[in-house]
């Protein structure tokens, strides 16, 4: 229930419309209803009227034309703009709850990202969120114009004979059974094959992307047992809701089947003892199908609202993920920075019942200053720095720029200070232009020139087919690693923060690119506050300050002369390194 009043949301600026489509649906819905008094007047008023032949064929010509205006001229348009109108409200309602999602997405935490299959959350974005559309066109559309329909027929049955109709009636509570005993079981059916969807479509999504890796070690025959286990999981369990379903229909149909006869059997006993006429008993016959028709269709809505009930559940679960970073309620924007960095006794580890990562960590950075961290894999390095743009929030302790605690200060105007440069740079498909422009999205065209030029980006653009407007592919996959790299760094060149973020920017490169790129990096750093954390230490040697970090701590710390004379862990690796 719960999360049917979160949908109602999405439905509230559109009820008009909704209204609209109601009273349209009426009139639709309304037209069929008068087919059996038009064949009643046929038999009786016609067919065995005691007229002659031309009286005769003139009510009968009278009643075409009459039929004509109402099933063809009037119903035409009535049907056409009840559907447009049907599907304008439904797309409408799953555009802003896309963008709803979209925009949840966008405030989510990294943690999310990291725990979640992407293919996952796509499938509840686009599957799960097209399946709601039924709550309105189903649920708030179809059900009532099927009720209006239901009450109507009734009524007319009624005035026509009473007996007839408590006939019709007798197989109701059958369908009440068959409808509480059978759908059940349907809601867990639905949402045991959009979890099994889900979970196929992310495989799908990650495995994709790996198709590098699948190749060279020639996992072909492999991958494809794999996505067959996945597939048939979903096989399985898409023919366990077609069963039940096929199941309910069954059952449905055969009762619906029970009231023609009953109907015979009364109606023609009625005929034959003259207590009712031919064309009354065609027309009550033909009330029939417009009496189960509507029921079998709430029936069958009761299938559709089921498995869009299960849909829903999963949309809201994920609309209801709360972000792990949140900006506090008197949160302030960062005013322009000077770049002095403190992190005072931070203790910090990425799950409650997991270990610290890091422990106790004291330094200061001041403005303009070049720092670097280094140490071995795992030591902590990664996660210090991704607590700066608060990706992460510490345990323990604080982080300050120019004595702004970054927990107190908006998430935005924190990251619109800091620009990072990681060792794998991700590019989205597009061109060259709208990847470099992602810095700083107004910016005009001499600036993102100016930008390419000093990250030595500028060059290799001109040179591709369509120099800035060239289609580099999804995540940058028609450019090298280096040409991926410089273009990261026009990026961060456009946004000119005041603190540069180096996450191991080279370390993945060649020593030609590496070249360019440092000599790129060191332009970028000047006059800026930059963090370095690097794996190969001969980029390094020129940093203001050096940090080494190993188990979570800081256990040396100076410039690259006094780390080497004090000869502890930075000059065996240094040594290491260089041997």
């Amino acid at each position: 229930m719960k999360d049917f009043r979160m949908y109602i949301r999405f439905v509230k600026p559109y009820r008009g419309l909704v209204a609209i489509t109601l009273l349209i649906g009426m009139i639709k819905f309304a037209i069929p209803l008068a087919v059996p008094l038009f064949l009643q007047y046929a038999v009786d008023g016609i067919l065995l009227a005691d007229l002659t032949t031309e009286d005769k064929l003139s009510r009968l010509l009278k009643l075409i034309g009459v039929s004509f205006v109402l099933f063809v001229a009037i119903r035409y348009p009535v049907e056409y703009y009840r559907q447009y109108f049907a599907q304008l409200t439904t797309s409408r309602i799953l555009y802003d709850l896309r963008n709803k999602l979209y925009g949840h997405l966008q405030r989510l935490s990294l943690r999310f990202y990291q725990e979640r299959k992407s293919g996952e959350i796509i499938s509840r974005m686009i599957n799960d969120a097209e399946q709601t559309k039924a709550i309105v066109e189903t649920g708030m559309m179809n059900v009532w114009l099927d009720v209006f329909t239901l009450t109507i027929a009734l009524a007319i049955m009624f005035s026509m004979n009473a007996t007839l109709t408590v006939f019709a009636l007798l197989i109701l509570p059958f369908y009440g059974i068959a409808v509480t005993r059978l759908y059940k079981r349907l809601r867990s059916y639905s949402r045991s094959r959009s979890a099994a969807l889900a979970d196929m479509q992310g495989y799908l999504n990650e495995h994709v992307n790996g198709v590098p890796v699948v190749k060279s070690f020639t996992l072909e025959d492999y991958e494809r047992k794999q996505f067959g286990k996945k597939n048939g999981k979903f096989l399985e369990r898409a023919l366990a809701l077609t069963k039940w379903n096929a199941l309910t229909n069954a059952i449905i149909n055969t009762l619906t089947e029970i009231a023609p006869l009953l109907i015979l059997l009364g109606g023609g006993y009625l005929v034959i003892a003259n207590k009712l006429t031919v064309g009354g008993f065609v027309a009550f016959y033909g009330y029939l199908d417009r009496l189960y028709a509507p029921l079998r269709r709430l029936v069958g809505a009761s299938t559709v609202m089921t498995q869009a009930s299960a849909s829903l559940e999963r949309v809201m679960e994920l609309l209801n993920e709360e972000p792990e970073i949140a900006d506090d309620k008197d949160a302030k924007p960062l005013p322009k920075t000077a770049g002095r960095i403190e992190y005072r006794d931070v203790v910090f580890r990425y799950r409650e019942d997991n270990d610290d990562v890091l422990r106790h960590i004291d330094l200061t950075i001041e403005p303009g200053q070049t720092v670097a961290f280094v140490g071995t894999s795992g030591g902590g390095k990664s996660s210090l720095i991704s607590l700066l743009p608060r990706f992460y929030d510490v345990r323990q302790g604080s982080i300050t720029i120019d004595g702004h605690d970054v927990s107190r200060v908006t998430q935005r105007s924190l990251r619109e200070r800091i620009g990072l440069v990681p060792q794998d740079p991700l590019l989205f498909s597009g061109s060259v232009r709208e990847n470099i422009l992602l810095g700083r999205p107004d910016a005009d065209e001499a600036s993102l020139v100016e930008a390419a030029r000093r990250a030595n980006a500028h060059d290799f653009i001109q040179a591709l087919p369509n120099g800035y407007d060239t289609e580099i592919g999804e995540r940058g996959v028609k450019l090298s690693g280096g040409q991926k790299q410089r273009i990261a760094i026009a990026r961060v060149f456009l946004k000119d923060p005041a603190i540069l973020v180096l996450d191991e920017a080279t370390s993945a490169l060649d020593l030609e690119s590496e070249h360019l790129i440092q000599e790129s990096l060191r332009e970028l750093s000047d006059d800026r506050t930059t963090l370095i954390v690097a794996h190969r230490l001969s980029t390094i040697t020129h940093a203001d300050r050096i940090f080494v970090v190993d188990g979570g701590e800081i256990a040396e710390r100076g410039t690259h002369e006094e780390l080497m004379r004090l000869n502890g862990i930075y000059a065996r690796l240094y040594n290491v390194q260089n041997l």
